[in-house]
């Protein structure tokens, strides 16, 4: 039976597809959950227009799930509502090609809703979605981009057992120096990269540039500036997905964990925001002759007051905290300045039309549709309160910031923040606030119960 698609896609769409894409045997029909997790089937090419006119069943124990897969019953998505099915629906522009498949495959993303066709609250995208409507009810629309760090690895641990750096896919060469912002370190993986940017292509995805970043092995990837946030959070989950396919054929392994090695510094997801009214003019931009804009000194007066109740959106993970070591190129307080890289909220130099906020704290491991839902919200929280961001850090950001917010220190304190916090149930929404800090507690418990390495390294034999 075919029912009216509450996402807005269409059935024509499926059709155009899969007429301008003969070639394309199976789709990748993916969720996202609260871990940004992207899960969900592999259908066949006859089964697309089935999803587009009627959806596709989906248990609602799928946003329910710890980042091993296992279901989390204090989500109340279990047994609470008996792991009935939901149906899933296909996002309108999201069902594009692959690059590099065998057969030919394409992908579409999708978003969980009930059977009646309200929103299911525990998706990450409705997330999301409340806040840019909650902006648009005021005449504004957030405009962004995500860049992306990330590190290549060799498939095979060193000797010691730790990660160690990939060699060139062009001859094999090894490194294992930082190569900060080298050229010619970046033309040994260049057949890699060049799958990249044609995967990217294919999905529609403006990648821009590549750099050598500040560890060996990393990298980081930059993103088009897209004036829809909800396209730029999709770039970002789309394009791990690419860089981790076609690294896997290149016989390398890409790594999105905050903190893959000790010695260096770990890879960030900063967050490049700024805000449009009906016109197109950028609200944040301030006027010829005049000081910073009102709107963009709230924005950071409310992202500052609401950072410390936030964090577990920023650093959803055990290794994400490893990110914050002092000196590491990963802020550890709530400050802010213009063109400073070691604050949290940095305003980057420029043009003045193109005035934004860099929001840096977010490790390349925290979901993106989280990260803009929680981040909108404290700018909305700042307008609405019209909060002084205070003064602006002008020297060392790392510095301890005594008269400034307080954030947590450890993921447990972030957790405890962030499940009292009446803020990040207004920013995500009951039910995926819910689902979000209960997933997180089940993985501090696993983790908590799981005697590391390091345990018998250090006690085994010593006390």
């Amino acid at each position: 039976m075919t029912q009216t698609c509450p996402s807005g896609a269409t059935l024509a769409e499926a059709e155009d597809f899969l007429a301008a894409h003969p070639e394309i045997e199976a789709i990748d029909i993916v969720l996202h959950d609260s871990n940004g997790i992207g899960r969900g089937k592999i259908i066949r090419r006859h089964e697309l227009v089935s999803l587009y006119k009627s959806g596709r069943h989906m248990p609602i124990s799928i946003l329910g799930l710890d980042i091993c897969g296992e279901d989390v019953h204090e989500t109340g998505l279990i047994w609470d509502q008996g792991d009935g099915d939901l149906r899933a629906w296909p996002i309108p522009g999201t069902l594009q090609p692959l690059h590099n498949t065998t057969p030919p495959r394409a992908e579409v993303f999708l978003s969980l809703y009930e059977l009646d066709g309200k929103v299911m609250t525990s998706d990450p995208r409705h997330a999301l979605q409340r806040q840019v409507d909650a902006f648009a009810q005021r005449g504004l629309k957030p405009a962004g981009a995500f860049e992306l760090e990330f590190f290549l690895l060799a498939r095979d641990r060193g000797p010691d057992g730790k990660v160690r750096p990939a060699a060139d896919v062009l001859d094999g060469r090894p490194s294992h120096k930082t190569e900060v912002y080298s050229v010619d370190h970046l033309h040994g993986m260049l057949p890699l990269f060049s799958d990249i940017y044609a995967g990217a292509e294919k999905a529609g995805i403006k990648a821009e540039t590549m750099i050598s970043e500040y560890a060996p092995g990393q990298y980081e990837l930059t993103l088009h500036y897209r004036e829809d946030v909800m396209q730029a959070a999709d770039d970002l989950v789309r394009l791990k997905r690419i860089v981790r396919q076609q690294a896997r054929a290149h016989g390398v392994t890409a790594c999105f964990m905050a903190k893959p090695v000790e010695e260096y510094a770990g890879s960030g997801m900063h967050f490049h925001v700024s805000m449009m009214d009906e016109a197109g003019v950028n609200v944040f931009a301030e006027k010829p002759g005049s000081g910073w804009a009102d709107t963009l000194l709230h924005a950071l007066g409310g992202l500052r007051a609401t950072m410390g109740e936030s964090m577990l959106v920023f650093a959803p993970h055990l290794n994400s905290w490893r990110r914050f070591a002092n000196q590491s190129y990963a802020p550890v307080s709530t400050s802010w300045g213009v063109n400073n890289r070691s604050v949290a909220l940095r305003v980057p130099e420029g043009d003045v039309k193109a005035r934004r906020i860099e929001h840096r704290p977010s490790g390349v491991d925290a979901n993106p549709y989280l990260v803009a839902a929680t981040v909108l919200a404290g700018i909305l929280h700042g307008f609405d309160s019209r909060l002084d961001p205070g003064p602006e850090t002008t020297g060392n950001g790392y510095a301890e910031d005594e008269s400034g917010p307080a954030i947590p220190r450890d993921w447990r304190a972030a957790i405890e923040a962030a499940q009292g916090s009446d803020f990040l149930k207004q920013a995500l929404g009951e039910g995926m606030h819910r689902t979000f800090t209960a997933v997180k507690a089940a993985e501090y418990a696993r983790v908590a119960r799981t005697i590391s390495e390091v345990d018998y390294d250090l006690y085994l034999h010593t006390v």
